[in-house]
């Protein structure tokens, strides 16, 4: 998989945070993931589609961290997962794929984005419509964890 299509993705993730959710977070190693289970509680799953590129991108918050986001974000903190807390993955989902794309863009990788996909609850699948390798990256923080899949076709 090709470094110029991931930074985009890496960078936007932690400008969304930092300026909209006061939150940082330690990005790790990437790794190849082989399984379709999520890593965090609640993701936003969304696809890429364009002349040049054909992507799946979703981020998945371990609850602890997506409560804290929304309490950060909206100035209140749900006692569990919620459809609020949902509809707010859902638009850091695309926040972060829109920052991504500018930036591929400029790269000459244009696309166009689907709707955001929502799922939650301990060990949900997301399942990637392309063919080539997933990649992980999990982003610490003290209030918890979000995990950035990428999946480009070959």
């Amino acid at each position: 998989m090709n470094v110029e299509f991931i930074n985009p993705f890496i960078k936007a993730l932690l400008n969304v945070l930092t300026t909209m959710a006061q939150t940082t977070v330690t990005a790790g190693k990437p790794k190849l993931k082989n399984d379709a289970i999520s890593k965090g509680d609640v993701s936003g799953i969304i696809g890429m589609i364009g002349p040049k590129i054909k992507g799946s991108f979703s981020i998945s918050f371990d609850e602890s961290l997506a409560l804290t986001i929304m309490q950060r974000m909206l100035g209140e903190r749900p006692d569990t997962l919620n459809e609020e807390v949902a509809d707010m993955v859902g638009e850091i989902t695309n926040m972060v794929t829109g920052g991504a794309k500018m930036e591929l863009d400029e790269q000459g990788y244009e696309f166009d984005m689907a709707t955001p996909a929502i799922v939650t609850g301990p060990n949900h699948t997301i399942v990637h419509q392309v063919s080539g390798p997933k990649l992980v990256i999990t982003f610490t923080s003290p209030e918890g964890n979000v995990h950035l899949e990428i999946c480009f076709d070959k």
